[in-house]
């Protein structure tokens, strides 16, 4: 197996959100704060209109037992499915990716909507989104998939 690797971050998110929440998302603005080292790192990023956002999810406790396999969000409703069926914060490795709206550019900063990280999450990268291979147009997805992301943005 691979050895263990480490990664650095580049900024943090700067939220109105400061526990984690299961919904609602869609509304929220946040801010990202790069290090000073990176600034000019954003030149060009302005003409986009979309990012991804590559952070670590800092609270997420992740716990064998519990976590391995689950109903998605403990709602019994829902399938028990395995970890890597879903995409919940209490991972072996606790990475948050999410396609967010690009709000505005600053010099050392981003400002976005819809980002699922709370205040004082590390953040890894940012990646401007590319529909050509971002977004697949034949994706499917189980049906509780959709019930579950009803009301998350």
């Amino acid at each position: 197996m691979p050895e263990p690797i480490s990664i650095n971050p580049i900024g943090i998110v700067e939220s109105p959100v400061k526990e984690p929440v299961d919904e609602n998302w869609g509304a929220v603005t946040s801010r990202i704060v790069l290090k000073p080292e990176f600034g000019g790192s954003l030149l060009g990023l302005g003409d986009f209109s979309h990012v991804i956002v590559v952070s670590y999810l800092h609270k997420a406790s992740f716990d064998s037992a519990r976590h391995l396999q689950r109903r998605p969000r403990g709602l019994a409703h829902m399938p028990r499915v395995g970890i890597f069926a879903q995409r919940a914060k209490d991972r072996p490795n606790p990475l948050g990716v999410t396609a967010v709206k690009l709000l505005a550019v600053g010099e050392n900063h981003i400002t976005v909507q819809g980002l699922d990280a709370i205040d004082g999450t590390p953040v890894l990268d940012i990646k401007p989104y590319y529909p050509h291979y971002d977004r697949i147009d034949s994706a499917t997805v189980p049906p509780w998939v959709d019930e579950l992301m009803k009301d998350y943005f």
